[in-house]
């Protein structure tokens, strides 16, 4: 059985999440990284290869190995998953209908679009790539299940394009797995998690299929995790899985590295490490979770937004208009980010905004620039590095491998 997962915003989470929730029942096989186009997806479905196997792999020795240990594991091992949990990407048109057509899921999940959806300087407008990812829905039969995010209208106008039944999860009252008490866990300023309640339920339903349960996610950030377990939550009721159950085995879910990952800072601070991407829509939901969580002060270090196209300038200044509304701090890196410092400017000190073009300059000056009680969110998208700035402020910097995302050779390589 495959289940594919899509969306702008929230894919690896979510994949985390589902992955979390099947495990104890079957057994499963999820990529691992960014294994989300026409060379990764077959990589997950062949092995339990990882993005920093496939980076810079193009090589006849890297597939050489591909090769040789997927035909052995096949014909000797015969340990194939049950279940394989799969990202659906969409760089440009017709990536998500190539995908579909070779790799055909049972159940569809699509996570969020947002208005200025990433990836959309390839397709003719924000309504182009949400064409492209509902291709996924499209592409499921009558008896197969689409899980469609309940707040975002785009995402779930989906469902007027889907032959299969419909899970709606999230924050709105119609939502069929619904989101409520959201909260954030602390021990003074220290973050520790999120907690909140799944609701399911219908009188129509068998016990134990209804109802509210409690979960908590600790070492992660941000209702872009309470989505996750959501759309998670969604997929196992599909498969006949109670609430206790995915309450329970989501217990076992933290989170990806470089997506609101808790970390200790230098001088007694508190770091969010959002670094693995950016689009609008994921900048906006951490900031959201910076602004709401106690600190002495908010510190937000911000990269580009790639991609953007035409909205490039918009996008940029709607994210300096919401992070001048709160930030003690603003450090602003890359050329497009002027466009957040220029905003920022309106409301904040311009002595309290900094800018720089690259990672490589920023770090020293953020290192200066924080205190104890700080708590600092940096965020940017994957071609900025902004897991550099991460490294030079975290406590621990000798557990970078551990914590920090692109820390393969062949990413470092090319630093």
């Amino acid at each position: 059985m495959i289940i594919a997962v899509t969306g702008n915003v929230g894919k690896t989470s979510t994949k985390e999440a589902i992955t979390a929730v099947l495990s104890g029942a079957r057994t499963v096989r999820s990529g691992k990284g960014n294994l989300n186009n026409e060379l990764g997806v077959p990589l997950v479905i062949t092995g339990d290869w990882t993005d920093e196997y496939y980076e810079g792999g193009n090589t006849f020795w890297f597939w050489t190995r591909v090769l040789f240990f997927s035909f052995s594991g096949w014909f000797f091992t015969r340990n194939y998953p049950d279940v394989l949990i799969l990202e659906y990407g969409a760089d440009r048109p017709g990536d998500i209908k190539k995908l579909v057509q070779k790799f055909s899921p049972r159940i569809g999940v699509v996570t969020a679009i947002g208005e200025t959806p990433v990836h959309v300087e390839f397709f003719s407008g924000p309504e182009g790539v949400a064409a492209e990812k509902a291709r996924l829905v499209e592409a499921l039969k009558p008896i197969d299940y689409a899980i469609l995010n309940c707040d975002d209208d785009i995402v779930l106008n989906m469902k007027k394009k889907t032959r299969a039944k419909v899970l709606t999860f999230g924050f709105s009252e119609g939502a069929g797995i619904r989101i409520s008490n959201f909260n954030y866990k602390t021990e003074g300023y220290m973050p520790v998690g999120a907690s909140f309640k799944i609701h399911y339920g219908g009188e129509h339903l068998p016990a134990g299929r209804q109802g509210f349960v409690p979960v908590n996610i600790n070492g992660s950030l941000g209702r872009s995790q309470a989505y996750a377990a959501s759309a998670a939550a969604a997929v196992g009721i599909a498969l006949g899985m109670n609430l206790v159950q995915i309450s329970d085995s989501l217990s076992h879910y933290a989170g990806p590295k470089g997506r609101l990952k808790i970390l200790a800072g230098i001088k007694n601070s508190w770091l969010i490490d959002d670094t693995y991407n950016a689009s609008p829509a994921s900048t906006h939901l951490a900031l959201d979770a910076l602004k709401e969580l106690p600190a002495k002060r908010r510190v937000a270090v911000l990269g580009d937004m790639l991609e953007l196209g035409k909205y490039t300038i918009q996008a940029h200044q709607a994210i300096g208009d919401l992070a001048g509304g709160f930030a003690d701090v603003l450090v602003c890196v890359g050329a497009r980010s002027k466009f957040i410092a220029d905003s920022a400017a309106n409301q904040m000190r311009k002595e309290n905004i900094h800018l720089f073009e690259t990672s490589e300059l920023a770090k020293n000056k953020v290192q200066e620039l924080i205190r104890e009680g700080d708590l600092i969110l940096i965020k940017g998208s994957q071609g900025m590095r902004m897991e550099m700035i991460v490294e030079e402020i975290m406590a621990e910097p000798q557990r970078k491998k551990e914590l920090l995302v692109r820390q393969s050779k062949n990413w470092l390589s090319k630093q």
